[in-house]
């Protein structure tokens, strides 16, 4: 009897310990595979600020690899860093395995910053990190939906989202760069 009572009284804290330990609202949480399939952990980014952005080589807004390559070199010493997520959602603009997609992102724009494997941005399957981004319940910031190619998900330096900026808007513009810059 002591036994039983006692093993419900242990399974009873490790539930509630896990419960506590598995509520991270924020983008640290997650852990996916890179282009080349090696793990990337968000937890290294802490105390970063990510723009998170779903990228295609195929679409009209393909060009903005360029000025994400730039705004990256010239703002990843300021604790800033990119990381582009590859999806063929949005009329089959990414078509390439993971492999022709890295390197097309080297020899046409001179992409350094972190490319993540193609997954699913909207749909039944989206990925795990795109239902945090898109879920207000996951977030605690508000629900959206992945437009387009080229939309970009800012992160502050606690790993919670502050903005959602439409596919259109180029990654070095004012808005973009000044919250880069803000020193918060």
């Amino acid at each position: 009897m002591f036994k039983k009572l006692l093993t419900s009284i242990l399974l009873i804290m490790s539930l509630t310990i896990s419960s506590q330990v598995s509520t991270d609202n924020s983008i640290h949480q997650f852990k996916v595979a890179d282009i080349s399939g090696n793990i990337f952990d968000f937890s290294e980014l802490k105390g970063k600020k990510v723009m998170i952005v779903n990228t295609a080589s195929k679409c009209g807004l393909t060009y903005q690899y360029e000025s994400l390559q730039k705004l990256y070199s010239q703002y990843k010493d300021l604790n800033f860093v990119i990381i582009g997520f590859p999806s063929n959602d949005f009329l089959w603009q990414e078509p390439g395995s993971n492999d022709q997609i890295m390197d097309f992102c080297e020899q046409n724009y001179g992409v350094t910053f972190p490319m993540m494997s193609k997954i699913k941005v909207k749909g039944s399957k989206k990925h795990p990190i795109y239902q945090f981004l898109t879920e207000k319940s996951k977030n605690e910031f508000k629900d959206s939906k992945v437009t387009w190619n080229f939309q970009k998900y800012l992160i502050n330096k606690a790993g919670k989202i502050e903005k959602i900026i439409a596919p259109k808007t180029r990654p070095d513009s004012e808005e973009i760069v000044s919250w880069i810059t803000n020193g918060d």
